[in-house]
C-alpha cells in the first residue's frame, strides 16, 4: 500500500482522460452561511480518484456546513474545468497541473491548495508502427489529450531534452493530434496514430487489449515520478472572502486521499464503477491494478516542482511569456 509522502520538487490538462461527463453547476459565493449549494469537478481517470472516492463516501457533505447541497461535474480536459471555475460554475476540483498553471499565467486567480496524486503518465506506442524507441518518432503522430496539457509538456519536454526531437508545432519532425484517452486504443487498432502520451488506466487499458506497447514507463517520462499528476484548485476569491469553506473543501480532500490509502481495494472498486458510470467503459480489475502501481496518492504539494514544470512549458512555446507562479501555490489549509 502506498503512503502518503511530501512531494515533488514541481507542476495537463488532462489527466487525463476520458468521455465527458454530465452534470448541473452553480455558483457559491458570499459567507459561510449563504452558502447552500456548490459543485466540485474532477476527470474520469485514476490520477483523480480522490475526488470519485470522496463523491461516494461524501465527505464533502460531512466537513461543509449542514443543508449544503453537494453536486459534481466531469470534465473531459483541463481547459472546460478551467473555465467552468473562472466563472463559477464550479467551486474547486481536481485538474491537471498543466491547466492551472497556463490558466494562472493568463491572469486567471486561482489557488493551488493541495495534490491529488503523482505518477501515472504512460508513453504508448502503437502495434506495428515500427518504434521502438522515442528516436524513432521523427516523421511519426503522437497525440495527447490537448495541445499544451500535463500529459502533453511531459512528453515534449522528454522528446526535446531527451533526443533533441520536438514537434512540428514549433517546426520540429512530430506531427501532433489531440483526441480523449479513453479513445486512444481505438485510434491504435485504426493506425491513426503512432504513439500516445496516456494517464492511467488508459495505458493499462492499451496493454491489456494488446494494441500498444509500454514505449516509455512513468519513472522514466518528464516529471513521471515528482510531478503532481492531479491538483485540488478553488477560486482565490473563495480563499479570501470564505476561507472557511476552502478549509473544509480541503478537510474533505484529505479524508478522501487518506482512505486510498488505508483501503487500496475498496479505492479501486469505487474507480472502476464510477469511470463506468462517467464514460460507459467498464475496465477491468487487472487494468485497475496495474495502473494503481504506477500512481502514488497524496495531497502535499510545493510550488517548486510546479515551478520547474512551468519553466518547462515555457521552453516549449507553450507559454509566451516565462512564467511566475508566486501565489498559485496556497498550502495553509493543509496545515
Amino acid at each position: 500500500m502506498k503512503r502518503l509522502f511530501s512531494v515533488f520538487t514541481l507542476l495537463t490538462l488532462s489527466l487525463i482522460l476520458a468521455a465527458c461527463g454530465g452534470g448541473e453547476s452553480s455558483n457559491a459565493s458570499g459567507d459561510g452561511e449563504g452558502n447552500k449549494e456548490i459543485t466540485i469537478g474532477y476527470f474520469p481517470n485514476i490520477n483523480h480518484v480522490a475526488g470519485m472516492v470522496a463523491e461516494e463516501k461524501d465527505f464533502y457533505s460531512e466537513t461543509l456546513p449542514d443543508g449544503t447541497k453537494v453536486k459534481y461535474q466531469y470534465f473531459p480536459d483541463g481547459s472546460a474545468f478551467m473555465t467552468a471555475l473562472e466563472t463559477g460554475d464550479i467551486q474547486g476540483g481536481l485538474v491537471g497541473p498543466g491547466p492551472a498553471m497556463n490558466h494562472f499565467t493568463s491572469g486567471a486567480k486561482i489557488n493551488v491548495v493541495a495534490a491529488g496524486s503523482t505518477g501515472g503518465t504512460v508513453i504508448m506506442a502503437r502495434n506495428g508502427a515500427d518504434i521502438t524507441t522515442p528516436e524513432d518518432m521523427p516523421g511519426k503522430t503522437f497525440i495527447s489529450p490537448r495541445v499544451g496539457c500535463t500529459h502533453d509538456v511531459q512528453f515534449e519536454t522528454m522528446m526535446k531534452e531527451e533526443y533533441g526531437i520536438t514537434s512540428s508545432r514549433i517546426d520540429g519532425q512530430m506531427k501532433h493530434v489531440t483526441g480523449k484517452p479513453a479513445t486512444y486504443a481505438s485510434l491504435f487498432e485504426s493506425g491513426k496514430v503512432d504513439v500516445a502520451t496516456v494517464p492511467e488506466p488508459w495505458a493499462s487499458s492499451i496493454e491489456e487489449e494488446g494494441t500498444g506497447k509500454v514505449l516509455v514507463d512513468t519513472p522514466n517520462v518528464a516529471y513521471g515520478e515528482t510531478l503532481p499528476a492531479a491538483v485540488f484548485v478553488t477560486s482565490q476569491d473563495l480563499v479570501e472572502n470564505n476561507p472557511d469553506m476552502v478549509d473544509n473543501l480541503v478537510e474533505a480532500h484529505k479524508e478522501a486521499t487518506t482512505f486510498i490509502q488505508d483501503n487500496p481495494d475498496e479505492a479501486k472498486t469505487i474507480a472502476i464503477e464510477k469511470i463506468k458510470e462517467i464514460t460507459d467503459q467498464e475496465l477491468s480489475q487487472s487494468v485497475i491494478d496495474n495502473a494503481w502501481e504506477r500512481i502514488d496518492f497524496t495531497y502535499e504539494v510545493e510550488e517548486e516542482t510546479l515551478q520547474n514544470f512551468a519553466n518547462s512549458s515555457y521552453e516549449l512555446g507553450f507559454l509566451e511569456e516565462k512564467p511566475n507562479l508566486d501565489g498559485l501555490v496556497d498550502t495553509s489549509f493543509l496545515d
